[in-house]
């Protein structure tokens, strides 16, 4: 009887387990595939970002062919095409190890070519790679609107190449790959000193190095409008640019969450943007007389690049002030270049560069601890002067490296090929002379300067 009881008692046993058992797995289950569908999901949207991202190329070769002469349209799409080939190349060979391999405060070295890369992070390495890949591409583009219409073609391919896997990746090392601003607590969230002041730094040395345009500036110092031939052109890439930024900031989040962080840094991307363009025109039409399509064009693009270090660090109204001043700040940056006879196509160095140190500095004024983990209050929050100190810290060191680092560059490859066609070739347009062919075959004109 007893050993019948004790049966009894271990078939209850095994059927309580035999029920529990199929519950407890499913849970399991549950919890593996809600973890491997989190990680697909923030994969998906990392690359789909950074395909958003690789667009930027387009927008911003309509955007710089629509700025310059018919003459040299070939060129600087060719630019555009180029440099991207060029800086991938670059950035997986050695720009990705010197930025986030194992290393020292000033670069990392090992990971050469992605072989023995150690990555955190919940997305895989490819998608990392390739995320960062198109933001250095981005980078490097930049200078091809300050260079515009005078630099010889195979002088570009050099620098883009050599920007890509060396300039870039370290500034990148001491921001988002443990270097030594990172220590100090520096915050860039999506690149306004990483990318747009680097790359708006080395178009700045690149376009005085090259030379201004020939009849760009009179005797008496005066300075030429050189139109652009099309501004519809120039219009669809300041379209595309926007649209892409969406891409390039809340991309920056790596990941999906609820949806809120992302739909925050959007709104203050946009707002930033409107504001700008809106400042920007209505302050040249002060000054000039006229609402200029150009100036609301970069006042747009000033205040993308501004917005795009605080971005997850401010409030919208917050995000707006940031664009008023970055409108401003375009500008007033392109009248004084233009008197200090500094020749920019496009207003490569105002947008990028300038307002790239703005939005970083930004960070220090308006920023918030606690917002996109932010480590402390800007100045306007009661945070003093610290973070205001290490972000104007990090900017102007970032833009000094770049402008030793591009001025031995461009040196090195003016030695070698030489940076500068001739005058001959400039007066027949570099679509010929460096590429033999026209934008638009039978429509060809040509002017003497």
């Amino acid at each position: 009887m007893k050993n019948k009881r004790i049966a009894n008692i271990i078939l209850i046993l095994f059927l309580i387990l035999g029920l529990a058992f199929p519950v407890f797995a499913e849970d399991a289950a549950v919890a593996t595939v809600n973890h491997a569908s989190t990680s697909g999901i923030d994969t998906l949207w990392v690359l789909i970002a950074a395909f958003m991202v690789f667009l930027m190329q387009a927008g911003f070769g309509m955007l710089e062919a629509g700025l310059i002469r018919t003459k040299n349209t070939c060129n600087v799409l060719m630019n555009n095409f180029l440099d991207f080939c060029m800086a991938s190349t670059a950035f997986f060979i050695f720009g990705y190890a010197i930025m986030f391999g194992k290393g020292n405060g000033f670069m990392g070295l090992s990971g050469w070519g992605l072989v023995n890369v150690t990555h955190e992070g919940s997305i895989p390495l490819e998608a990392a790679w390739l995320f960062h890949a198109v933001f250095c591409g981005a980078a490097a583009t930049i200078v091809a609107g300050g260079i515009a219409e005078r630099m010889k073609f195979k002088a570009y391919l050099m620098y883009s190449f050599l920007v890509s896997a060396t300039v870039y990746p370290i500034v990148g090392h001491w921001v988002w790959g443990g270097g030594w601003l990172a220590k100090l607590g520096f915050s860039d969230f999506a690149g306004s000193t990483v990318v747009h002041a680097v790359g708006g730094t080395a178009a700045l040395v690149g376009t005085i190095m090259v030379g201004p345009r020939i009849g760009k500036f009179n005797k008496d110092g005066t300075a030429n409008a050189i139109e652009g031939h099309s501004m519809a052109l120039a219009s669809l890439g300041t379209l595309i640019l926007w649209f892409c930024w969406f891409g390039f900031n809340p991309g920056s989040t790596l990941s999906v969450g609820d949806g809120s962080f992302m739909s925050k840094v959007a709104v203050n991307t946009n707002l930033a943007a409107a504001v700008g363009a809106l400042t920007a025109v209505f302050f040249a039409w002060y000054l000039f007389g006229k609402p200029d399509l150009t100036m609301s064009m970069n006042g747009a693009l000033a205040g993308l690049v501004a917005i795009t270090a605080p971005c997850a660090y401010v409030v919208p109204y917050e995000a707006m002030i940031i664009g008023f001043v970055s409108g401003i700040i375009v500008v007033l940056g392109t009248i004084f270049l233009d008197r200090i006879h500094v020749d920019d196509p496009v207003g490569a160095v105002p947008v990028h560069c300038m307002n790239g140190i703005w939005g970083t500095i930004a960070v220090g004024l308006f920023g918030r601890e606690g917002l996109g983990g932010l480590a402390g209050n800007g100045l306007m929050h009661g945070g003093g002067f610290k973070l205001l100190g290490v972000q104007m810290l990090g900017t102007f060191t970032a833009v000094i490296f770049v402008v030793v680092a591009m001025t031995i560059i461009f040196k090195m490859i003016d030695m070698i090929v030489g940076l500068r066609v001739s005058r001959d070739e400039e007066l027949k347009g570099l679509d010929l002379s460096q590429h033999g062919m026209e934008a638009y075959s039978g429509f060809q004109v040509f002017i003497n300067r």
